[in-house]
């Protein structure tokens, strides 16, 4: 019996079940097709199939036709038949796993913890408390978010200030004048961002020997470049990317970071290599809002229309794209003097340049089309 009782939990690991509160690693539709596979093995051992040529017919590993093999050579047909889900029962009916859930997708700042909003296990640990009466061990919690389907992850910071239905209103109208009015004018639309980049670089991983911390030669200078991008996009054509770079070196009486001359000089050359009006879409940084810019946009710049985007929205500009495309491993950066930083910056701006496939997808990660939408 002792035997037979072993013989029957390894068919339970064979079955996919796992010991925890989830109900196991398996559905109960996973666990009935595993089920038929082993009793197809079980009618295979009743022919005199050898092992081998069933591992084959099945798709499955020897290793799982012998431990099926012995178990039916114990308890025959039952004992392949599937134990249902594995660990012990959840101590949460399916209601109070609903109102868990719920309460973990409002967020730690609707649960009390505003300054800190992170689900520790700690937390939910007592949120469990606080609402059902049960006591969890941190473990114990761990599975129980399993079962929810919750994963440890990074959250995405969004400004509190962030306005939401200022933001879906210029989803659904502002960009559709600004797509109607360029396909009326023949005008491309141009998204412009600005990024920075320092030469004390941000950490990256890197492999290393176990217990060993790898020490890497970076530059201890705070020196700094900045980038204006402008990613010029039109229905039916190949996407464009122009930028401006400005080196700060921290000279008395030098601005550190872009100009509104800098600005307008980047329109203008986009304009002349476009040869098309243009309809810039940017965010509302003090320097797009100030008097000298408005001057030159209002001015004798008779092909430039301008478009704020909503106050803290950086994910319907499509530069965001381009900075994610040319930061992406410059972690542990060893420049040490900013002209090769400038000169790692520009290649991989040039990079992005050669790249039209790539400038159009940009739009993309903004949900964001340039074709009109069916009625």
């Amino acid at each position: 019996m002792l035997g037979l009782a072993w013989l029957g939990g390894l068919c339970g690991v064979y079955d996919g079940c796992m010991r925890y509160p989830d109900g196991g690693g398996l559905s109960a539709e996973g666990r009935a097709r595993r089920e038929k596979v082993r009793l197809q093995a079980a009618q295979l051992f009743a022919q005199g199939v050898r092992v081998p040529q069933i591992a084959g017919l099945l798709r499955v590993s020897t290793k799982s036709v012998y431990a099926w093999r012995r178990a039916w050579r114990w308890g025959g047909e039952e004992a392949l038949a599937s134990k249902g889900p594995g660990g012990y029962a959840c101590r949460l009916d399916d209601g109070q796993l609903a109102e868990l859930a719920a309460a973990l997708e409002a967020g730690p700042a609707a649960c009390g913890w505003d300054r800190d909003q992170r689900w520790t296990l700690e937390r939910v640990r007592a949120l469990a408390g606080r609402l059902f009466g049960v006591r969890y061990t941190l473990r114990g919690t761990s599975y129980l978010l399993h079962r929810l389907g919750f994963s440890p992850q990074v959250p995405a910071h969004r400004a509190a200030q962030r306005d939401e239905a200022a933001v879906a209103a210029w989803r659904a109208a502002t960009w559709v004048r600004v797509r109607e009015l360029a396909a009326a004018t023949g005008a491309w639309i141009c998204f412009e961002d600005e990024a920075g980049q320092a030469l004390r670089p941000r950490k990256a991983r890197t492999w290393a020997r176990r217990g060993h911390t790898p020490v890497l030669a970076v530059s201890g200078d705070n020196g700094r470049l900045s980038v204006a991008g402008l990613a010029c996009l039109k229905a039916g054509a190949p996407g464009r990317f122009f930028y401006r770079v400005h080196v700060h070196r921290r000279r008395k009486g030098r601005r550190p970071s872009l100009s509104e001359d800098d600005y307008a000089t980047l329109l203008s050359a986009a304009h002349r290599a476009l040869g098309a009006p243009l309809i810039v879409v940017w965010d509302n940084l003090n320097t797009h809002r100030s008097t000298a810019m408005r001057a030159r946009v209002h001015g004798r710049r008779r092909w430039l229309t301008v478009i704020a985007l909503p106050a803290y929205a950086p994910e319907l500009n499509a530069v965001e794209g381009a900075w994610a495309n040319m930061k992406n491993g410059l972690g542990n950066l060893a420049d040490c003097t900013l002209d090769q930083l400038e000169a790692t910056v520009r290649s991989r701006l040039r990079r992005i340049q050669r790249q039209p496939a790539l400038i159009n997808a940009f739009l993309g990660q903004t949900g964001l089309t340039l074709e009109s939408e069916p009625p």
